[in-house]
């Protein structure tokens, strides 16, 4: 027997109101939310689209307003950065660092805050969350962090405030109560070693919060990420739910370089450390290219072994990040050499999909919700 769609839009003009009192306006293509059954439609162990950083291919990301939209698209879950501010709080940015992404540096009064520092090995100039009580930041509003590809985004500049992971908790229980399905967040710790050597750690912070919505149990709509080790495996001691082991093409987990291990994000993804992995975590969140690389020519190669490795140590595997501009796009799928227009992001996620992933992160679910109908056969 057919089953329905998952994911199919009704291309239209109408707005979106939000259950925070938002209105949400129409989208690059005016979308309007899939159903709301539509996460009930999914099988059990079939893939997941994660709306990274919310819906930010058509709204500021780490908004409200990205967020809701991502949900009403239809996915299950959004991803969520965690920093914190100089008072303890957990707020949504992708980076400490907020000058790319707010309108601070339009406000004189924190013109003295600017410094440099170095993060992880690199240094980097700007203004930074933990320098900032959260009522500072309540008084600044997020903007579009890559205009010259979303420009569209830029009407949207000014007009939503940073949020806490607390208030986007609160967000997602009003609006799943509308939407009549159960709404999820994959918060990611941040550069993890370097805000424990400042005294400002995020793990207690994000367990204290999970505890505190009766979300530290194994059912719970959470899945906890890090692109390092040693926190996950301390927070597998302390938390009931599941945790995802995010890995990069290159380079290492910056708590093995800060301790001097040699180890890499290639030994992490090997068999052996995949095993190490899964003592711990339940799901890998590579680079797409760890999963199919490009070729000299920029096009997608053959699959690597990741896949069968990971599901052989018990992982499931949800890759990053698939983007429907042209730039994102392996090179044969671009549509031409503009910036912003979209290629053929359904090819590239179809790969993905047949190589045997088990969802992935998109910057605009919508189409990665219609590439997952597609596979599924609906």
């Amino acid at each position: 027997m057919k089953r329905k769609r998952v994911g199919v839009l009704v291309l239209s003009g109408l707005a979106l109101f939000g259950a925070a009192g938002l209105a949400i306006g129409p989208a690059a293509a005016g979308e309007q939310a899939a159903p709301d059954a539509v996460a009930h439609d999914r099988g059990h162990d079939d893939p997941v689209i994660v709306g990274h950083r919310g819906a930010p291919g058509y709204r500021p990301e780490h908004t409200l307003a990205s967020y809701e939209l991502a949900w009403r698209l239809g996915v299950d879950s959004v991803d969520v950065d965690l920093v914190p501010t100089k008072d303890g709080q957990l707020v949504a940015r992708h980076e400490p660092e907020i000058g790319g992404t707010t309108d601070v540096a339009d406000h004189p009064e924190f013109a003295s805050r600017k410094t440099t520092k170095v993060i992880d090995g690199t240094k980097t100039t700007g203004w930074f969350t933990e320098d900032f009580t959260l009522a500072e930041l309540k008084t600044l509003r997020a903007k579009e962090r890559i205009p010259e590809n979303r420009p569209n985004n830029q009407l949207y500049d000014g007009r939503f405030a940073i949020v806490t992971y607390q208030e986007v908790l609160d967000f997602a229980n009003r609006l799943g109560r509308q939407l009549h399905r159960t709404l999820g967040t994959y918060p990611e710790v941040k550069h993890s070693t370097y805000f424990s050597s400042i005294g400002n750690p995020v793990e207690p912070k994000l367990v204290s919060v999970l505890n505190r919505n009766g979300l530290n149990r194994p059912d719970a709509p959470v899945v906890i990420q890090s692109f390092e080790v040693s926190n996950l495996q301390a927070l597998h001691r302390q938390v009931r739910v599941p945790l995802l082991q995010l890995t990069e093409a290159t380079g290492a987990p910056a708590d093995f370089v800060a301790k001097g291990d040699k180890r890499t994000y290639a030994d992490v993804v090997s068999p052996s450390g995949l095993r190490e992995v899964a003592k711990y975590a339940k799901y890998l969140g590579p680079d797409k290219s760890q999963v199919i690389p490009l070729d000299t020519q920029g096009n997608l190669a053959a699959p690597t072994a990741l896949v069968d490795d990971a599901h052989q140590a018990g992982l499931k595997v949800q890759p990053y990040t698939f983007r429907n501009e042209n730039p994102f796009l392996p090179t044969n799928l671009r549509s031409s050499d503009s910036p912003t227009a979209f290629g053929d992001v359904f090819s590239e996620e179809a790969a993905f999909l047949k190589a045997g992933v088990d969802g992935f992160f998109a910057d605009q679910p919508d189409t990665a919700l219609e590439s997952l109908h597609d596979f599924l056969g609906h």
